[in-house]
């Protein structure tokens, strides 16, 4: 069964990565690298997330209630900024994941494919629905609960870990703001915004 990161790559493969790159103004090679550096930073936060207490079922209702994968129908709006909703509020889940480090992100993202600070802007706020998106079809999808979707998330940390060990300590580093070491405390005072305080 494919993973989370396989499913991704699938969505944003061809030609949706070809339009995500016209609508950036950038090659098809930073747009490739940045998107294979943003998504480790996505994931790794949320599988974080769900490691702390109440963590997985915040982000189970979350994906239950606001992205149960239907975006994944309409990426053509999404990229054309006329997909609204909750679902499509990229600023928003980014703002949440990556609260005053965002500026840090979208700056490493630029660095490491040569995309300009707006452009890997507007990656991320992009990328984060569909991650969304493809966590809450692949709930759906094998019916996932709680400790289902935790397990999921925190193998495709391991996973991403094991295979670019390079970008998974630069989301570390960008997301430690308390400089301790541990994302774990920081992630859940940002995420808890999106996904416990509805």
């Amino acid at each position: 069964m494919p993973g989370v990161l396989d499913l991704l790559g699938a969505t944003l493969g061809g030609d949706l990565q070809r339009q995500l790159g016209q609508q950036l103004g950038a090659g098809p090679q930073a747009t490739g690298n940045a998107i294979e550096a943003a998504l480790p930073m996505l994931l790794s936060g949320l599988a974080r997330n769900v490691a702390q207490p109440g963590g997985a079922d915040a982000l189970h209702q979350a994906l239950q209630n606001d992205h149960d994968g239907s975006l994944l129908d309409n990426l053509g709006e999404l990229l054309g900024g006329t997909l609204g909703g909750r679902a499509a509020n990229g600023a928003g889940i980014l703002g949440h994941v990556l609260g005053d480090r965002q500026d840090a992100a979208q700056r490493a993202v630029a660095q490491s494919s040569g995309l300009d600070g707006a452009q890997a802007a507007q990656l991320l706020a992009t990328l984060a629905p569909i991650v969304m998106g493809v966590l809450g079809r692949t709930q759906h999808s094998q019916g996932l609960n709680s400790a289902g979707l935790a397990s999921m998330l925190q193998n495709e940390h391991a996973t991403a870990t094991q295979s670019r060990p390079d970008l998974m300590g630069v989301a570390t580093q960008l997301l430690d703001r308390n400089h301790d070491g541990s994302m774990l405390d920081d992630l859940m005072n940002g995420l808890g915004g999106m996904l416990g305080r509805r």
